[in-house]
């Protein structure tokens, strides 16, 4: 089955997308690709994945024998999206308008892989915190840059990208993956322990609690100006009608105290 493995990455077919066309999890995916042969898939699984290679059998010799032309290329890739299920459904639950063909499939391979975990009963606990910590990360993705390259980084060390590639500010980025790739390479071979590193996570959390309390204050404040701004201005609430006149107010109130 390694020819059918090759092949398939060749071909650009992740195992999110053969999974949709098959019809089965991704995990699925991943214990069909363990067997020995086709043969000894399910047949209507097999029959789908001949019919999606142009193939009348899986033998090693015929997926060896295919020649990857441009025709070919397209050729799959036009019966792999009609056997998927169509990213249009999901207009369901997202206003798709504007997003590109290419976006739409993407928030559409996120989506399935998303509920995939979630429906993983084993550790689902573990999955629902792990993508809610990725929620908290592309919420935060546009004030911490070095968000964007934990993820490329991760991207190039998983076989997705090549290693070359940067996508974002190029010298940080380079930067960043070298003290990244220094640090878990530390931390893979053992040269880091929990006794040696306390005193710097220590100094990890202080921060934290002090940047949480420099923002609950900042917090406080603007509460505090915003129901001065409003006794002022005789209001009891901020609605549609007066938010103009009022924010206006805080900032005067904000410019009175430099």
């Amino acid at each position: 089955m390694n020819s059918l493995s090759e092949l398939l990455q060749e071909l650009g077919i992740s195992k999110v997308r053969l999974a949709k066309y098959l019809n089965v999890s991704r995990q699925m995916v991943y214990n069909y690709l363990e067997l020995e042969s086709l043969n000894k898939w399910p047949k209507e699984k097999k029959i789908l994945l001949l019919k999606l290679l142009d193939i009348d059998d899986g033998e090693e010799g015929t997926i060896k024998g295919i020649k990857l032309t441009t025709d070919y290329l397209m050729a799959v890739e036009n019966r792999l999206n009609q056997g998927v299920k169509s990213s249009s459904d999901m207009d369901n639950y997202f206003d798709m308008k504007g997003l590109t063909k290419e976006e739409q499939t993407l928030i559409a391979d996120i989506t399935y892989l998303v509920k995939e975990k979630l429906l993983d009963e084993e550790n689902k606990t573990k999955n629902y915190k792990a993508i809610t910590y990725l929620y908290h990360m592309l919420q935060s993705i546009d004030n911490v840059p070095e968000i964007k390259y934990i993820l490329g980084y991760m991207s190039k060390t998983t076989g997705f990208i090549s290693p070359d590639e940067y996508a974002f500010d190029e010298e940080h980025q380079f930067i960043f993956e070298g003290i990244l790739y220094s640090a878990l390479t530390l931390y893979n071979n053992g040269g880091a322990s929990k006794s040696k590193l306390a005193t710097s996570h220590k100094k990890f959390v202080e921060e934290i609690e002090q940047k949480n309390e420099e923002k609950l204050s900042r917090t406080q404040q603007l509460n505090t100006i915003k129901i001065q701004a409003l006794r002022e201005l005789g209001y009891n609430q901020i609605n549609e009608q007066n938010a103009a006149e009022v924010f206006e107010k805080i900032a005067e109130i904000q410019s009175r105290k430099v």
